[in-house]
């Protein structure tokens, strides 16, 4: 009993610690106090009389946990265990299932999976809501709570419980955990014509840096043009962004700022690389799932008339974190406490819920209610350094918009349950002089149609005709991953990407940054494929 009442004194001190923090300054500090009293009084009261014996730690935490998460979804309290997390996450390595997610409609909802990570090779995707973890329901879950549910000893299991758009069943995935390391440049090669491309996954301690050499090689293997894709890249650090995007504007151009409420929120952020890389056309793909960092890279270089954006409009989370350690540093709090804008002025962040003191820009508090269309009255228009028109609010527009690339029926039931993935194994492991300049062959062909059958998927023949380049592909891709790794799996991939397609033929016809705008306006043509050079399938 000592014990307990030790460590209630203890959280109290630090409870009545933030309330202090939080007040001072304040008109509304005596409010604050009078209800912390009330706090502490009904704490009390649960502590001695509640039918079972509870743990004040618990208690405490519970309410901090609540507190946070009524102010907006990415506001939480982190307790040593999750802290931990977060600083392993932001250092580039954890252990876990590989998935970034953020809450929606109540329910945690994946922003990407980790390229390489052991969802992502089971098939889980941007936009599956996981309903229940381990047989638990993720209903009103934070994300905190979410990735302790998610995060275990390297080897374990998980069963994620999965809805997706479209499919009238829920589907279970078990994941085996394991040690997840976040390199931001997944790859980075030369494809025909000069085009560098350069996959950008996230934003961690080291983005700049692995940005800034992936450049260096592909200038060495012969590039003069730029795809720098951000697409599922659910961002992270702010200043990794600006070390970024800054890569590519006349130092002193200004990348980004941001405002809040409380005194010293206010930033602006100018590009200092010495020796920027101006002369290259450009094009940067987004996508819905382009998030935080990668939309301040986005948006800046969009309103820098610095690259055209290809693709469909981003996550719309532009909301600056601050991180304050608590408790002699064994805990945190990770509180929002301003919004990032683009040079021309704009907030890109949809709005989660009504907040009176920190309001969109326009003047506009936001709503719970989705984005508004984007001809809509409620969107403020805004325009870029040569004059270009832009909106703010409710994510990134892409310049040149793409349709939704969506899998035929077949493709996407095989996709959803990692199946090419899986045959690429076994054919591989039992075909050990299999190289990847071999096409597909009937055998082959005819030895997916059987593993289909053995794991009864159901298909038909005019299916499995009609599809079969696309299935190829998704063969193809997966025989590359396990033979030259995620750059040779990410050359296949590109063969069938639309927008990818878009950005070369843009490129096709621009020699310099600027002749990206006027070559985007004329008609797209055939889509092509790319054709890599021929190099070592290494990653890079």
């Amino acid at each position: 009993m000592t014990r307990r009442r030790i460590v209630l004194g203890v959280l109290l001190l630090l409870l009545f610690g933030l309330g202090w923090w939080v007040g001072r300054g304040s008109a509304r500090a005596g409010d604050l106090y009078q209800n912390l009293d009330l706090f502490v009084e009904i704490l009390n009261k649960v502590e001695q009389n509640y039918v079972d014996p509870v743990e004040p730690e618990k208690l405490v935490n519970g309410a901090l946990h609540g507190m946070m998460r009524d102010l907006d979804p990415y506001s939480q309290f982190l307790d040593s265990h999750a802290y931990q997390n977060l600083q392993a996450l932001t250092h580039g390595s954890f252990g876990g299932v590989g998935v970034e997610v953020s809450i929606r409609e109540n329910h945690p909802t994946v922003i990407s999976p980790i390229e390489g990570g052991p969802a992502w090779t089971l098939g889980v995707r941007s936009g599956d809501v996981i309903v229940k973890v381990d047989g638990q329901s993720t209903a009103g879950l934070n994300i905190d709570e979410v990735a302790n549910l998610l995060r275990g000893p390297e080897g374990t299991h998980v069963t994620l419980s999965i809805h997706r758009e479209g499919e009238p069943d829920d589907v279970e995935i078990t994941v085996e955990r394991r040690q997840i390391v976040t390199k931001s440049v997944r790859y980075a090669f030369v494809v025909d014509g000069g085009v560098g491309y350069l996959r950008l996954a996230n934003f961690s301690e080291t983005s700049g840096a692995e940005v800034r050499a992936a450049l260096d090689r592909l200038k060495a293997d012969g590039a003069t043009r730029l795809v720098l894709d951000l697409r599922s890249n659910p961002g992270g650090l702010l200043d990794q962004a600006v070390s970024v995007a800054e890569q590519f504007v006349k130092q002193g151009t200004l990348v980004v700022a941001t405002r809040g409420r409380a005194q010293g929120q206010d930033h602006q952020f100018y590009a200092t690389q010495g020796h920027p890389l101006l002369d290259w056309p450009m094009v940067v793909l987004v996508d819905g799932a382009s998030a935080s960092a990668s939309e301040i890279v986005a948006g800046s270089l969009q309103d820098l008339d610095r690259a055209l954006l290809v693709g469909a409009t981003t996550f719309g989370k532009g909301l600056v974190q601050s991180l304050y350690p608590l408790n002699g540093k064994t805990v945190a709090l990770k509180l929002t406490t301003a919004r990032y804008y683009t040079p021309s002025g704009r907030s890109i962040n949809k709005s989660q819920k009504r907040t009176p003191d920190l309001e969109d820009d326009g003047g506009e508090a936001a709503s719970t209610t989705a984005t508004p269309a984007p001809g809509d009255s409620a969107k403020r228009s805004y325009h870029t350094a040569a004059g270009r028109l832009v909106y703010g609010g409710g994510g990134i527009r892409p310049d040149v918009e793409m349709p939704r690339d969506s899998l035929p029926p077949l493709a996407n039931r095989v996709e959803g349950r990692g199946l090419p993935f899986r045959f690429a194994n076994r054919w591989v492991n039992t075909h050990p002089g299999w190289t990847l300049d071999q096409p597909p062959t009937p055998v082959l062909w005819q030895d997916f149609a059987a593993f289909l059958t053995a794991e009864k998927v159901p298909f038909t023949e005019a299916e499995m005709s009609g599809e079969r380049p696309v299935l190829e592909r998704a063969i193809r891709r997966e025989l590359a991953r396990r033979l030259g790794g995620d750059a040779a799996a990410a050359r296949v991939a590109l063969e069938g990407d639309p927008a990818f397609a878009r950005a070369l033929a843009v490129l096709g016809r621009s020699r310099a940054p600027r002749d990206v705008f006027a070559a985007a306006t004329l008609p797209a043509g055939p889509a092509r494929a790319a054709t890599p050079r021929r190099e070592p399938a290494t990653a890079r």
